[in-house]
């Protein structure tokens, strides 16, 4: 019988974290009269015993605040927690710890809001005893199985509005903008954030794009007239035959930080072209702040089914939109690969014709005077 939960976030923070915990806090407390805990700072928190008791009072108005008030962290992994010895970063195997310090809390069910990483680390607790849920969680929208996670919404919005806002001072000043946006190995927010903010030309990992396309294109539209350009690159992006940018990678510690790649276009661009051009990178810009309205409600939704998923016994599930329904995904199935965008998808063909250049291919002359 369940009587005590605790809710975990874990890996880099999205907006609407907060609106899940709440969902999960009221729902516990409310439908099924549970206690509800809170592990501190994800697997940092469970190696640590850090847990904290939620009740209404912690989560009053917090839905819409971005960040999340446990705390989040990328480097708690208990399955290969890195420590330092003779001077050497290695990797060891804590798991049995954090199993132990849920037991001894007693602690009988977790709720894991994560990303792919996160939600494998979950799957491997289940395998271990642990009564596990996920809710999916990236501001990428790569989780395979859910049609949407909370955080995109916001992170597009985000995008857009930059885009928007350099437009204006593109046009101005006759400039190549470039625009750096997140998105790791998917090219979901490029792609959404460039069409809505009617970009030029958008690059994404999906679709490998040529350098001298790129500034070819650019030189087009110069000489047709049009006296600015704007593109969007997703961090990910890669040349034909080349590999992704990285600001930092330590595979001892599990580190792979992308980005640096709007720069190499920027100054190709300039290089062969002689065009001006500046580079904005938005970075975490596209993490924090205030949740859309839509983040929100997505995001209490898979809080509530969660707690719903625990009451009903149904372990090493994750919630997943589906349509308009939230509908239990086995985590094995949820974590089995990401969700890429493909690049002959309908909103790819979209975009092209409305004489978007995604590197590979010059769009038509007629296309490019828009």
């Amino acid at each position: 019988m369940i009587k005590r939960i605790a809710v975990l976030t874990g890996g880099g923070d999205a907006p609407g974290l907060n609106a899940v915990i709440r969902g999960v806090v009221k729902t516990g407390i409310s439908t099924y009269n549970w206690e509800v805990l809170g592990v501190r700072d994800g697997g940092e928190g469970l190696l640590s015993s850090d847990f904290v008791l939620l009740g209404h009072h912690e989560i009053r108005n917090i839905a819409s605040q971005g960040g999340t008030i446990l705390g989040t962290t990328n480097r708690g992994n208990p399955f290969a927690y890195p420590i330092k010895e003779d001077g050497q970063v290695k990797l060891v195997d804590r798991s049995l710890e954090a199993v132990a310090n849920l037991r001894r809390a007693g602690i009988d069910a977790l709720i894991c809001i994560g990303g792919d990483g996160g939600l494998k680390i979950a799957h491997r607790l289940a395998m271990m005893g642990v009564k596990v849920v996920g809710v999916p969680k990236t501001i990428d929208n790569d989780l395979w199985a859910t049609d949407q996670t909370f955080g995109f919404d916001t992170a597009i919005q985000t995008a857009t509005s930059a885009i928007d806002r350099l437009s204006t001072t593109a046009e101005a000043h006759h400039r190549v903008m470039v625009v750096e946006v997140m998105g790791r190995d998917a090219g979901w927010i490029a792609l959404h954030s460039g069409i809505a903010g009617s970009v030029n030309a958008i690059l994404i990992p999906e679709i490998a794009f040529r350098w001298d396309v790129i500034a070819q294109f650019s030189q087009q539209r110069s000489e047709g007239g049009k006296n600015f350009s704007l593109i969007v690159v997703a961090e990910g992006a890669r040349p034909s035959g080349g590999e992704v940018i990285l600001q930092e990678e330590d595979e001892t510690a599990g580190i792979r930080r992308l980005g640096g790649i709007g720069h190499r276009v920027a100054d190709y661009i300039a290089l062969q072209t002689g065009l001006e051009t500046r580079v904005t990178v938005l970075g975490h810009v596209q993490r924090g702040g205030t949740p859309t309205s839509y983040d929100r409600v997505l995001a209490t939704r898979y809080g509530v089914e969660a707690a719903h998923l625990v009451a009903e016994n149904k372990f090493d599930y994750m919630v997943a939109l589906r349509g308009t329904q939230i509908v239990p995904v086995p985590l094995a199935e949820a974590t089995s690969r990401l969700k890429l965008v493909d690049p002959d998808c309908e909103i790819i063909r979209v975009a092209r014709d409305l004489g978007i250049c995604f590197g590979d291919a010059i769009p038509s002359p007629l296309a490019v005077r828009t």
